[in-house]
């Protein structure tokens, strides 16, 4: 410390342009609304990594902060910044310093702390993620708040239990498939084509390692869209040995290859609607289509409208105690499986040849027992 003093004494200052830089960058990781930093502490901190520092230049230093962050976020010039600053106090600045808890803290940032905590919910509650991949996410978006408000995310996110994929490749399984779809690369343009890919499954041998579908062999296919359901990334694509649109689970996939065969099946494609297809496509499981009735005790309307929507659905009263859906689902044993767990608060009412099949995937589960 008395070597930084002395240098002080004698000509100019090392590393002084970094210093309101470094202040800032202090203040995001140690300030908050209920954390304030004592211009003191700054100093400490300056002078511990060989910056001169005294208590008036950091005032200094966060007055020209502010008149910077102005300067950028609403695009004026120097004098009126300064002059916004003058007239408005506080409300303009960018750290400002609370007189309780005598010290500086930073009151705009450029995601609030709610908006974090979200993302850092949707972060933990992703399958597709890795628990590396997903603390290095967190870490990441958790830069955007106080090292204080950062411990209290991590904290409150981490109570649930999350099932987390062991497939490192996810990322690069995503950005090959995008490739593969992109119209536009390195800004030359690019055809969309067709990929190749390892599909994998969970055998009950060895239930920690997957082995591969069909004793190996390539699936090739033609990608169209990534889609999100229920924390899980699937590629929709068109199959060349099904010749119809499928889903795949990205976490799944090993060894992705781009072909440089055009894709195939946009008519299919275009057939689909994307804003419904998670919502009849149960479980990512497809079936026959089929508009099929359905008759629902009256407090479960909420939970009907979370799963079906209401475009291009009916709703409509049966009874005082009841209401009919008439949708559009994909019938499968998912379908199924879903009325089941609603015991007797549903019931399927039309198509007849869709009730005899419910009464047969009954019966069969009736046999089991």
């Amino acid at each position: 410390m008395a070597e930084i003093k002395e240098k002080s004494r004698h000509g100019k200052k090392p590393n002084q342009k970094l210093k309101p830089y470094l202040v800032m960058q202090y203040l995001l990781r140690n300030s908050d609304e209920a954390h304030a930093v004592p211009a003191s502490e700054i100093v400490s901190y300056l002078q511990g990594i060989g910056i001169c520092a005294e208590r008036r230049s950091i005032y200094g230093d966060i007055e020209e902060i502010n008149k910077a962050m102005l300067m950028i976020e609403q695009d004026l010039f120097l004098e009126e910044a300064e002059e916004e600053l003058e007239k408005y106090g506080d409300e303009s600045r960018y750290i400002v310093y609370n007189p309780n808890k005598k010290g500086y803290y930073v009151r705009e940032r450029r995601f609030e702390l709610d908006e974090i905590r979200l993302a850092a919910e949707s972060i933990y509650a992703s399958k597709f993620l890795t628990q590396r991949e997903t603390d290095t996410l967190i870490d990441l978006i958790c830069g955007f708040v106080s090292e204080h408000q950062a411990k209290q995310i991590k904290h409150d996110v981490l109570l649930t239990d999350r099932v987390k994929t062991n497939n490192e490749l996810t990322f690069r399984n995503v950005s090959t498939i995008n490739a593969a779809m992109s119209r536009i690369i390195d800004g030359e343009k690019h055809i969309p084509e067709k990929i190749s890919f390892k599909y994998l499954k969970y055998t009950i041998s060895d239930i920690k390692q997957q082995a591969e579908r069909r004793q190996g062999a390539r699936y090739f296919v033609s990608p169209y869209a990534l889609l999100l359901n229920d924390g899980n990334y699937y590629l929709l694509a068109f199959g060349d040995k099904e010749q119809e649109i499928r889903t795949y689970r990205v976490g799944r996939m090993r060894d992705i290859r781009l072909t440089s065969q055009p894709r195939e099946g946009a008519e299919a494609f275009r057939a689909i609607d994307l804003t419904s297809y998670t919502q009849r496509v149960f479980s990512m499981y497809s079936g026959k289509q089929e508009s099929v009735t359905i008759r629902f005790i009256n407090p479960l309307l909420d939970t009907v409208i979370d799963r079906f929507g209401t475009s291009g659905v009916k709703y409509y009263k049966a009874d005082d105690k009841h209401f009919n859906v008439v949708v559009n689902v994909e019938i499968s044993n998912q379908f199924f499986g879903w009325i089941c767990g609603l015991g007797n608060k549903a019931k399927i009412i039309d198509p007849l040849k869709v009730k005899e099949q419910f009464a047969e995937y009954i019966e069969k589960i009736k046999k089991l027992y």
